[in-house]
């Protein structure tokens, strides 16, 4: 059975929600109310100006949403990391993926996204029901900076919550080579996840030597060589939906 994409229609359609009804069903997620709450709240507090959207994940190469500029942004105090469980999507409750966090400290270089003003509303109710699955990230307005350093705007991103019971981060190296290599959920696998994000970082041009280190390490860990030279694929089956789940 082929593998659910994750595009506008199915966000529009409650097709993740119906996830995690499926494959994960003692996972509590946001109401539509708790969602529209949240982003009302971001909203209430939204800078002067364009409204931006800061993508360091999957956003980078599957953004699902309308955008009319595009263009390279660093953030400080914040970091790209593996620290949020997946137990849907990019996993299982037998063996939760991990997926994309902005977690304290550091810096982290990604993708701003410039949403049109008659449209704002809109783009972020879709946004909200793919991001704020559950409670795990907190929105926040964050200074964007070009390469030079210099501020060009404020953009929404999406931090991770510490306090939330999804953290993962701390966790070993090891671990994280494993949960990455060997996960697999209805959206596909969390080494997919990793490898679309490593080839979206490098088509901008942005590098992330951790990220890479991973890269190359969980595709070791998966017996298929050079992460820079892979054209076979991997299937394994989810669990619950019975989907296979490819890795290229």
């Amino acid at each position: 059975m082929d593998q659910p994409v994750l595009n506008r229609s199915l966000i529009a359609a409650g097709g993740i929600d119906a996830m995690v009804a499926r494959d994960a069903p003692d996972m509590r997620i946001l109401s539509e109310a708790e969602r529209a709450a949240s982003l009302r709240a971001t909203l209430d507090a939204r800078p002067p100006g364009d409204v931006w959207l800061f993508g360091y994940g999957s956003l980078i190469w599957n953004p699902t949403i309308e955008a009319i500029e595009r263009r390279t942004a660093r953030i400080e105090g914040w970091h790209r990391a593996f620290c949020l469980s997946a137990s849907v999507g990019r996993g299982s409750p037998e063996n939760p993926g991990l997926v994309l966090g902005l977690d304290e400290g550091g810096d982290c270089t990604g993708v701003a996204f410039r949403i049109a003003e008659e449209v704002v509303e809109p783009e972020l109710t879709l946004l909200w029901r793919r991001e704020m699955l559950s409670a795990a990230y907190e929105p926040q307005w964050l200074d964007l900076l070009d390469g030079r350093g210099v501020q060009f705007a404020r953009g929404i991103a999406f931090t991770i919550d510490r306090g939330t019971q999804h953290y993962a981060g701390g966790l070993a190296e090891e671990d994280v080579v494993r949960r990455l290599a060997t996960a697999c959920g209805a959206l596909g696998s969390a080494a997919e996840y990793l490898f679309h994000t490593c080839e979206g970082l490098r088509a901008h041009g942005i590098p992330d030597p951790v990220l890479e280190l991973l890269e190359h390490r969980v595709h070791a860990a998966q017996g298929r060589g050079d992460a820079r030279n892979i054209v076979s694929s991997v299937e394994t089956e989810h669990p619950r939906s019975g989907r296979l789940c490819r890795s290229k």
